[in-house]
């Protein structure tokens, strides 16, 4: 099995923008379990303009764009150094990946990532995929991957994964009383739910942004998962429990 995680800022950093490490520590685990079993995983982390923005205590993250790609540079180097202790604690390697649009848009570019990635899953190796926010100028503006949701969708397009799964700090998608929708296998008017104003002050993604991205995976048949990525989550919702809201491939 072919299975593409992406986890957003809020979920693995702290409301400053730190690493946090409890919550590191609990999805390599998780990630690490997925591999020793045989799945192949493709792990896409936000976070690193957040931790930027710790490491150079500043109060909120910055609007100018260099300041951003500035925070993006130095909060990279911190998450890749704690992934790469995290996940040699359980004897697994990984391999940084950095992308832009630009990748997937040249299909010769888009053919040597899928290659890069597929090695190094048939490897062993987790790769660790995130943005390229440092020269990324239209991402960084507002472009269309949002908060990694689409880079993770394209990724799992790309490498024909089985699953993508999106983490972030709710239980899934919830209805207008707050309530988890356990399944979704119909997009009409899906986006009514979405509540305004849900990302955080930290990162550039939301819910909405999450269902653009399952739109597109589900339409390509990719089942697809919206769950919270401070649980241990990732076995259940593999083994068909109702920890999060489930989008059967091919169901719009």
């Amino acid at each position: 099995m072919r299975i593409v995680v992406k986890v957003g800022t809020h979920a693995i950093a702290t409301k400053t923008g730190r690493p946090d490490h409890p919550a590191l520590r609990r999805l390599v685990s998780q990630l690490c379990d997925l591999v020793k079993g045989g799945a192949e995983v493709v792990f896409v982390s936000s976070g690193a303009v957040a931790a930027g923005v710790e490491a150079l205590a500043l109060a909120a993250r910055p609007k100018d764009l260099n300041d951003v790609q500035m925070c993006a540079a130095v909060g990279q180097a911190r998450f890749i150094s704690e992934y790469e202790t995290l996940f040699a604690e359980h004897g697994v390697k990984i391999g940084q990946v950095l992308l832009t649009h630009g990748d997937f848009e040249v299909r010769r570019r888009a053919q040597n990532v899928k290659k890069s990635l597929s090695r190094l899953m048939r490897e062993g190796i987790v790769p660790v995929v995130n943005e390229n926010d440092v020269v990324a100028d239209e991402e960084l503006k507002g472009g269309t991957f949002g908060d990694n949701d689409r880079l993770s969708c394209l990724i799992a397009k790309l490498v024909r994964a089985d699953v993508l799964v999106l983490l972030t700090t709710v239980d899934g998608l919830l209805d207008a009383q707050g309530r988890r929708i356990a399944r979704v296998g119909n997009f009409r008017d899906i986006l009514k739910l979405v509540r305004p104003g849900e990302k955080g002050n930290l990162s550039k993604g939301g819910m909405a942004s999450k269902l653009k991205a399952v739109r597109e995976a589900v339409a390509s048949g990719i089942d697809t998962y919206i769950a919270n990525g401070r649980k241990r989550v990732l076995a259940a919702l593999l083994d068909g429990k109702s920890v999060g809201t489930f989008f059967p491939g091919e169901t719009l």
